[in-house]
């Protein structure tokens, strides 16, 4: 283990805090170069600082400006690679990943220069945005260092292209919640439950694209980090706006949260069920915009009394099989189509030409869609 930088600690009319960094043989080149660009925000000499994450960074992108020096490069093979530049009075790291993201970051000696410096490097690097069957969906993960939201573009068909995807007995009321806006918002939860492979992802991705004027849907990957960790769920609610961005609505989907929502919740979850409703109708809920969407396998009369309580949800949809004549109709044949119908992952299955094997009465082969 080694010293590569000691800074002494400082006088008290200084606004200098002291800083070591150190390294052994588990440290990487891309380690030092992190260390090296938190160095003079740590010490005070640069102590602004302005954050980018990128996406569709186009190859050609410099992602740097025309003055400075690289001092630090770094590249793991077919991975990852890593560049500090230093110019006057600030400091930049980029750091390029294979799936064309960017983490673009500045510390300088003012705001205004960190601003500058950083609009530089990233004006006009990312490709537009995908064609109009994509919409941007928020990605949220519980990291090292607290919570992590990354931005991808998601394929969602228009609401009107894929509602003959769903039975007439639940199609007018997705008809109804297609066409919400925030004037009528009651309830702040969303509960889609039903059998696996009847469409509820598919109608959330679609559901994003139709709120996409008004509302951010962003998807929780680790739902059962988010309500059993205060801090974590404190970030996830107050969101993420950009200071160019007006506030925006958000609906945070959580996908197959049954222990959650369960009638004996409470017991396997503790706390988890209390902060899902205080989110969703209580303080911390009142604080933002802010719905959520929970899919579940589970029966309604399984699910916790507190969760379907009247007043609660802005919806709460059982997304089911076509029945067999509306399966047959959207198939155009009825070569594989049971007596009680198909689920929807059932129906592109036999579309393909793949055999479903005969299942009991109301048992879901599950297909995930």
């Amino acid at each position: 283990m080694s010293v590569i930088k000691e800074v002494p600690f400082p006088s008290p009319d200084s606004p200098e805090l002291p800083m070591n960094i150190w390294i052994d043989d588990a440290d990487s080149a891309i380690d030092v170069i992190d260390a090296l660009a938190l160095s003079p925000f740590a010490t005070g000499v640069q102590p602004w600082s302005r954050l980018a994450n990128l996406e569709r960074v186009r190859p050609d992108a410099a992602l740097r400006p025309e003055q400075g020096r690289i001092v630090r490069t770094a590249q793991v093979q077919d991975g990852s690679e890593s560049r500090l530049i230093c110019g006057e009075g600030w400091t930049l790291r980029i750091i390029r990943h294979r799936n064309r993201t960017a983490t673009v970051s500045v510390t300088a000696v003012s705001d205004e220069l960190a601003r500058s410096v950083l609009k530089e490097c990233t004006d006009g690097a990312e490709e537009p945005e995908p064609d109009t069957d994509h919409v941007e969906m928020g990605f949220w993960w519980r990291g090292t260092h607290g919570g992590t939201r990354s931005e991808k573009p998601i394929t969602a068909s228009p609401w009107d292209e894929i509602s003959g995807n769903y039975s007439a007995r639940v199609r007018r009321s997705l008809d109804g919640l297609m066409t919400v806006t925030p004037a009528d918002i009651g309830g702040r939860l969303i509960l889609l439950h039903g059998p696996p492979g009847t469409g509820k992802t598919t109608l959330l991705r679609s559901l994003a694209k139709q709120w996409q004027d008004w509302c951010q849907v962003d998807c929780v990957l680790d739902p059962e980090r988010l309500f059993n960790e205060p801090g974590y769920l404190m970030e996830v609610a107050v969101g993420y706006d950009t200071d160019e961005d007006k506030q925006r609505w958000r609906l945070l989907v959580l996908e197959d949260c049954d222990e959650l929502i369960s009638s004996s919740a409470k017991a396997q979850t503790g706390q988890g069920l209390s902060r899902l409703l205080n989110l969703t109708d209580g303080l911390l809920g009142q604080g933002r915009d802010v719905l959520v969407a929970i899919t579940t396998n589970e029966d309604l009369t399984r699910l916790h009394p507190a969760v379907v309580r009247p007043g609660r949800c802005l919806a709460q949809l059982e997304i089911g099989a076509l029945t067999r004549d509306e399966a047959v109709g959207w198939l155009g044949s009825s070569q594989g189509v049971g007596p009680s119908g198909a689920t929807l992952a059932e129906l592109y299955a036999l579309r393909a030409g793949r055999t479903i094997p005969p299942h009991a009465e109301g048992e879901s082969t599950g297909l995930y869609l």
